[in-house]
């Protein structure tokens, strides 16, 4: 096994445990699928008063501290429904419910208004948008719609994304991959290769993830480059439809390996094909496209 797969492997295993190395887990984010708490009221009174104690609340915003705990609390609730379109946000109702300090709030609803979910204006308020008005494509919203009443079709519509994505990327990086960047993705698939004799779907996910990330790096388009973070997106979500992606199995890994011979020879087509085969593993994905070409 090379050094990098060890490394990775590694890495991979002590943040399961809580025990990551230095630097170790920024290098190699991994597609963990986190399950979003959910609060049932749509209300802040009557609610049970320990869902409000945002500092308390480990899944999902594990490390984010209190504005970032609020942010996702109130994401949730907003993408869920239970906060629906045109509802006031007010300020020190927030902090009361969530027992924070109306700075804390006042940082919250900026983030949440860049994202489109809420608006504040002069002698209205702040009020939740309508989903007309979400950026749908900001990774915190894809999470949160993934996790929420709108699951399927956010899934499906992640398929369709990557369906439109990443076939070009592919073709695109047969001629303008760099030759360390090749053997970065070689590198991926060799700890992918490990990681699938060994079970260890945790370190696949991880360098799954690098690879897709590297393979729209390369295609020397930047616009391509920005949505970058749909695939990221959905590679940390998981669920039906799903890909070839969604966990470790031999032929997922094979079309991987053609990925990256199609880049070496610089062949555009037969890359885009082999992306296509990766992204129909699964039998469901068949409703979403229609089957590749072969080139």
């Amino acid at each position: 096994m090379s050094t990098l797969a060890h490394t990775m492997m590694t890495a991979a295993r002590n943040s399961d445990s809580g025990l990551a190395g230095p630097g170790e887990l920024d290098r190699y984010p991994y597609a963990e699928a986190r399950v979003p708490d959910r609060v049932a009221s749509p209300a802040w009174e009557g609610a049970d008063p320990e869902l409000g104690r945002v500092g308390r609340r480990a899944a999902g915003s594990r490390g984010r501290g209190l504005h970032g705990q609020l942010v996702q609390q109130l994401g949730q609730m907003i993408v869920s429904g239970d906060l629906g379109a045109d509802r006031p946000l007010v300020p020190e109702e927030i902090g009361q419910r969530f027992e924070v300090s109306r700075t804390v709030v006042r940082e919250s609803l900026r983030v949440l208004e860049a994202k489109g979910l809420v608006s504040a204006r002069p002698n209205v308020g702040t009020r939740v948008r309508p989903v007309s008005d979400w950026n749908l494509l900001d990774p915190d919203i894809i999470e949160w719609r993934a996790f929420g009443p709108q699951r399927d079709d956010q899934r499906r519509e992640l398929t369709e994304l990557r369906w439109t994505i990443e076939p070009l990327a592919a073709r695109l990086a047969a001629g303008h991959g760099r030759e360390d960047v090749q053997q970065r993705l070689s590198d991926m698939v060799e700890i992918m290769g490990h990681a699938l004799g060994q079970g260890d779907a945790l370190t696949f996910s991880r360098a799954d993830a690098e690879f897709h990330n590297l393979l729209i790096q390369i295609a020397g388009n930047r616009m391509l480059e920005h949505l970058s973070g749909i695939v990221s997106a959905a590679l940390q979500v998981s669920g039906g439809p799903v890909t070839g992606c969604d966990r470790p199995h031999e032929t997922s890994l094979a079309q991987h390996t053609r990925i990256v011979d199609a880049l070496a020879a610089g062949d555009g087509a037969a890359a885009e094909a082999a992306m296509r085969q990766l992204l129909t593993v699964h039998p469901e994905i068949e409703r979403v496209v229609p089957a590749p070409r072969e080139h």
